[in-house]
């Protein structure tokens, strides 16, 4: 193709309007001015293009060149991704740092999967087999914890006339494929793909399967499905970090795709220190061997933040097609949203509600439906999902701002994270008067074979106690608790001990920063089953005053420090409150 080149007419901040574009198309990427700083059209208009520059636009003027590349914004997949840390357009800043020192230069460009490396290939098929798009044609080691499987690029099909195992860089060829016209492509392990186009799959299938996480506030009362969405809206220091450093930590994933989205300096500094420290739970790794980290701090380029959510949700779809369970972290979809109202104020678009652009709404869709559980391209009908959990950050904790209420309009799961709770020290601060989970009555027969019981019917009892006490509170506050009668007051009791025995969680308590779903189970059944009998014990004539302070109560509050391999302990706490009631 010809190239294409145009000339600056107007810079405004990372915006740049450039003539003579005619012949461009959207989404194309550019080599905006002498520096050849990156950039992507994001408007077209007769032959002038509007593109949203991903680098500082300083000293670039009108007059200077505008180059296209012909192709849309693409990222690189093959092995080397994990563990690696890249900006919002995939530039890898752990080697910028090296090329250019602490400060990264403007128009400097460095690919971001290493080209001389070479990666021990392991072919699973063999010449004169027949291959269609998404099947696997060998593995690769690229970590401890991760078998990068290599699949038939997309449009790839027929007969294998060459492959073999090998050591191999990214861009020597692996195998040889022949299609039915004669036609041989050669495949290597890297390949490209189009961040803003979603990877194709057989067929999305419903959720089904708990991602559990081991934070008891979010598994049993609000649990997300494996490739379902979840949005954590909340106020400044009321924990959303903490919650998305847990998920990623915990969450019963293979891979973890961590989007730091306009988040502050220093918070992503946070991250990128601590997650090469932190040990994988399950393997007793370092986490960072099935991490991807993609960091867009609120002082780099608006228009990269823009980017950046795709950027990360595309190699999260690359690693489900593998068929591997993904999570993706994304911190945070205001600062994006931020990206995208500088943009459109730039373009001269009519505003929206609160100045974001009206095509809002359709963007964080673009993003968030990208999640899912699917059916895998390939003859194996592998399946894989990529479950999304994006925290937002409205100004002030405004839950009307419009990209919280455009987040919920299509996500599933809300984590609503409260300032007060914060503030009483009761973390993780997730509201359980406002939060949900769509996916409750979806997951029933999941839960129910896991545990044996009805246990959307428990965790609904304990729902209900919660709800009955915050209705308590508005009579405690006006006339005070001891005009309430005991059957009351033993709700307000055995609530407290719902939210403090079992809702606070201390994330950086060795035994209480996760609790298995076992567990949960068990702390549940013990906290309400001991409700029950101080009920049945208070219409017996016990006295209110001596089950309040019944020594059970304080074994009740030191059961969830019990280690995962002493869960009998809960049960026999729970047995001998029963004998002694019974024979009371």
């Amino acid at each position: 193709m010809n190239e294409i080149t145009g000339k600056i007419v107007r810079v405004s901040g990372p915006l740049v309007v450039a003539e003579g574009m005619n012949k461009a198309r959207m989404f194309d990427v550019v080599h905006v001015g002498d520096l050849n700083l990156i950039g992507e059209i994001i408007e077209l208009r007769n032959d002038r293009a509007s593109i949203q520059v991903y680098e500082d636009t300083a000293g670039i003027g009108p007059g200077e060149k505008v180059v296209s590349t012909n192709h849309p914004l693409n990222v690189e997949l093959g092995p080397g991704l994990i563990g690696s840390i890249f900006d919002g357009i995939q530039r890898p800043l752990d080697k910028l740092m090296l090329e250019t020192g602490n400060l990264i230069n403007r128009g400097v460009a460095i690919p971001p999967l290493d080209r001389e490396k070479k990666w021990d290939f392991q072919a699973s098929l063999r010449i004169g087999d027949r291959v269609s798009e998404g099947d696997i044609l060998g593995t690769v080691q690229e970590t401890t914890l991760v078998n990068h499987k290599i699949m038939t690029p997309a449009g790839c099909e027929g007969e294998v006339v060459d492959i073999k195992s090998d050591s191999f860089t990214l861009e020597e060829i692996i195998a040889r494929i022949k299609n039915t016209q004669g036609k041989i492509s050669e495949v290597r392990m890297l390949q490209n793909w189009p961040v803003r186009k979603s990877r194709p799959y057989q067929k999305r299938l419903a959720p089904r399967e708990l991602l559990s996480t081991g934070q008891r506030v979010i598994d049993t009362f609000f649990p997300v499905s494996k490739g379902g969405t979840a949005s954590i809206p909340g106020p400044f220091g009321s924990g959303k970090t903490v919650v998305q450093h847990q998920l990623a930590k915990w969450a019963d994933a293979e891979i973890v795709v961590y989007i730091g989205c306009g988040e502050r300096g220093n918070e992503m500094t946070d991250v990128l220190l601590e997650f090469p420290e932190l040990k994988d739970p399950k393997s007793g790794e370092p986490l960072m061997k099935r991490t991807v980290l993609v960091a867009n701090t609120s002082n780099m380029p608006v228009a990269a933040r823009e980017a950046s959510i795709f950027t990360g949700i595309t190699i999260a779809e690359y690693y489900r097609d593998m068929g591997y369970n993904v999570a993706v972290m994304a911190d945070s979809t205001s600062r994006w949203a931020e990206a995208l109202r500088e943009i459109s104020g730039r373009l001269e678009e009519m505003p929206g509600e609160e100045g974001y652009p009206a095509y809002l709404p359709s963007k964080l869709a673009d993003f968030y439906e990208r999640a899912g559980r699917v059916v895998c391209l390939g003859k194996d009908n592998r399946e894989g999902t990529a479950t999304i959990i994006g925290a937002v950050s409205p100004p002030g904790g405004d839950l009307s701002d419009p990209v919280v209420q455009a987040t919920l309009k299509v996500v599933k799961v809300y984590w609503g994270l409260d300032s007060k709770l914060a503030y009483r020290r009761h973390f993780p601060a997730i509201n359980w008067l406002i939060s949900y989970s769509l996916y409750l009555d979806a997951m029933r027969d999941y839960f129910n074979e896991v545990t044996g019981m009805d246990w959307i019917a428990l965790r609904n009892k304990a729902m209900q106690i919660l709800e009955k006490e915050a209705e308590l509170e508005e009579i405690v506050r006006l006339v005070g608790r001891d005009t309430l009668s005991p059957h009351d007051q033993m709700i307000l009791e055995s609530a407290k001990s719902i939210r403090e025995d079992f809702l606070h969680q201390i994330a950086f308590d060795e035994i209480d920063t996760y609790s298995s779903f076992k567990k949960q189970q068990k702390l549940l059944t013990l906290i309400l089953e001991a409700h029950d009998l101080f009920m049945k014990a208070l219409e017996r004539g016990s006295e209110l005053e001596n089950l309040v302070s019944h020594p059970v109560r304080e074994k009740i509050a030191r059961a969830k420090y019990a280690l995962e391999e002493n869960l009998d302990d809960i049960d026999a706490i729970l047995n001998d409150f029963k004998e002694e009631v019974g024979t009371s």
